[in-house]
């Protein structure tokens, strides 16, 4: 069941009325990196050709669905955020929400199916002596919420001649985190044909005791990675002999993920990070050698900036190793007013090693946003309970130089049964020592919005934009005692920055992560704002344009895992390419000319651009 992520959960007594309030950390009801998209794929009985062994994926790809060539739905979450020390970078995550982002209508109190993850069909026409093995590795909980005794994680297979699901293993009950390998043999005839699937299902169940609905989240998470099906494979056969990058690669700022380029570049010397920070295993039972390499792209201007190798070093047999690269470069580039770069890391090792999670890609984006986050939301953060009307969190950012501030971006979470949507005080504060001091801005009667263009933010524009430096707060006074349920990024801890107040004192949060708010600087804002209401489709970025076998999209502030789907169209109208929405496209199947390309999510056009092919 849900319990609430609670993470170091504080419980306040209101002196005078004897009331009580919370900070609390909520599992989420929606996905905004999967909201509003629809299925691209539908599953309807077995396909017409099959797969032939063996079968891999360790969902490394980088996209938010699962491949399209492996499995046949979509209703798991692919990502590198959810899990606990995976033996690769990407995991498929099951919960309670569907392939939309969106809590299934069927969820509540009682066990109920949610999401499932079923192969596309596989040629197993061979017999018993030739040891078919299915083998994984699932983890239950990861940093999300951990599964009850009666939730489960399940697997089936199915029979092609009797066209019935098998029941075929299911995941013990356990409250411990971290990945546990598992491998099945297949030696049953009515599995061994051409036409054989296997799926993975799990069942969850809300939290009967929330009295508040906008407690009610996502919940009972499980990660499962590196899938493999094959012949001649044994019960000792669980390490893949494979050296891979695991955790995701972070800012190379000092202070924040991301923040405005026209002040980065007065400061660059005191803020740019002095390291690049990358994640590996040795996943084999032996000794390997290991070559680090980095790559900077000035994406804009399709140029490499700077390139290294950090060195070859020996890794032990499933060591974990966190390595910092001594980065001797500082971020420059002609943009004026926004610059994004391309960090390439990746590994050089065996030839028999699978390259597929060799690299890992991250982009330092530089806009006129400062952010902590990451952009993604794996929590709901606010205050809860009695006395926690006007209850006030604010969050501390420092501006390097003088600049105007004109708005600020929140992440508000979906919540179920729409419970949040309740109105909230923008509040900006002077540093005093540390705590917030002099209120120096305050809106009043602000409506929770969850986002729905540009990563679940909503843009509250300033009615008084003014100059700010140094250190400053923002944050918003509560209107009542319902959870906001503001999104809250797991994975970026800036511990101290945060503080919430209640019954006259400023208290520090003691929470780990980071509550998705971004301050806004720069010239004035489009009266129609940034995120909501475009005139017209956002200009999708391409390069190198002209292009030859791959092209590269940015969609600027639509950050691409919120667009579900491109489409490739020529001169004439005719859609050439259709796929799910991915950051670097294989064009190689198009021919020389001039070609249109649409981002969407799901029916709404979010982003247009044009290319062109010349080989």
């Amino acid at each position: 069941m849900f319990k609430k992520l609670l993470i170091s959960a504080i419980t306040l007594t209101a002196a005078a009325a004897n009331l009580t309030a919370q900070e609390v950390v909520a599992g989420l009801t929606g996905n905004i990196y999967l909201s509003d998209a629809k299925s691209l794929k539908q599953t309807k009985g077995i396909a017409a050709d099959t797969l032939e062994l063996p079968f891999f994926d360790d969902f490394s790809s980088g996209h938010s669905y699962p491949d399209p060539l492996k499995w046949l739905d979509d209703y798991v979450f692919i990502n590198n955020t959810y899990s606990i020390s995976q033996i690769t970078k990407g995991v498929a995550t099951f919960d309670a929400l569907d392939n939309a982002g969106r809590l299934y209508e069927t969820a509540s109190s009682f066990v109920s199916e949610a999401d499932r993850l079923t192969s596309v069909p596989v040629n197993l026409q061979y017999q018993p002596e030739d040891n078919i093995y299915l083998s994984f590795y699932y983890e239950a909980g990861g940093i999300g919420d951990m599964p009850e005794a009666g939730d489960s994680l399940t697997l089936e297979y199915w029979a092609p001649v009797e066209q019935k699901w098998y029941s075929a293993w299911k995941a013990p009950y356990t409250q411990e985190t971290g990945f546990r390998a598992v491998i099945l043999r297949i030696d049953q005839t009515r599995f061994l044909k051409k036409g054989f699937m296997f799926r993975f299902k799990n069942h969850v169940s809300l939290n009967s005791a929330s009295a508040d609905p906008s407690m009610a989240g996502n919940c009972d998470h499980w990660n499962i990675d590196y899938v493999m099906l094959g012949k001649n494979r044994n019960l000792a056969d669980t390490l893949p002999p494979d050296v891979a990058l695991t955790l995701p690669v972070r800012s190379s700022l000092k202070t924040f993920e991301e923040m405005p380029w026209k002040q980065f570049r007065q400061v660059f010397l005191s803020e740019m990070g002095p390291w690049i920070t990358i994640h590996y295993r040795n996943n084999d039972q032996i000794t390997r050698n290991v070559t680090r390499s980095f790559e900077i792209t000035d994406v804009y201007n399709n140029t490499v900036v700077h390139s290294f190798t950090a060195g070859a070093t020996n890794i032990d047999p499933s060591a974990s190793v966190s390595y910092q690269a001594a980065l001797i470069y500082t971020f420059n580039s002609t943009s004026t007013d926004s610059a994004l770069f391309r960090i390439k890391s990746f590994l050089t090792t065996d030839a028999f090693d699978r390259k597929e999670n060799d690299t890992i890609i991250y982009y330092q984006r530089f806009g006129r946003d400062f952010a902590f986050d990451d952009g993604t939301s794996e929590a709901g953060y606010g205050i809860n309970g009695l006395g926690s009307r006007n209850a006030m969190v604010a969050y501390r950012f420092k501006s390097p130089v003088p600049d105007t501030i004109r708005a600020v971006k929140i992440c508000f979470n979906d919540s179920y049964q729409n419970a949040n949507r309740r109105s909230f005080d923008l509040m900006i504060w002077k540093n005093n020592q540390g705590t917030p001091g002099e209120v120096i801005y305050f809106q009043e009667e602000m409506l929770v919005e969850p986002g729905e263009a540009i990563n679940g933010f909503h843009l509250y524009r300033l009615d008084r934009p003014f100059e700010i430096s140094g250190d400053y707060f923002i944050g918003w006074r509560q209107r009542s005692e319902t959870f906001l349920n503001a999104g809250f990024d797991l994975n970026t801890p800036h511990n101290g920055k945060q503080l919430y107040w209640i019954n006259g004192d400023w208290n520090v949060s003691q929470t780990t992560g980071s509550v998705m708010i971004r301050p806004v600087f720069g010239p004035e804002i489009n009266p129609l704002g940034i995120e909501t209401n475009r005139s017209g489709p956002a200009k999708l970025r391409i390069w190198p344009n002209p292009a030859g076998d791959f092209i590269t999209l940015d969609a600027g502030d639509l950050i691409p895992l919120r667009l579900s789907e491109i489409t490739i169209t020529g001169i004439g109208g005719k859609v050439l390419i259709r796929r799910s929405f991915q950051e670097t496209l294989d064009i190689s199947e198009l021919p020389a000319g001039i070609y249109f390309i649409t981002a969407r999510n799901g029916n709404r056009i979010l982003a247009t651009g044009k290319f062109i092919v010349a080989r």
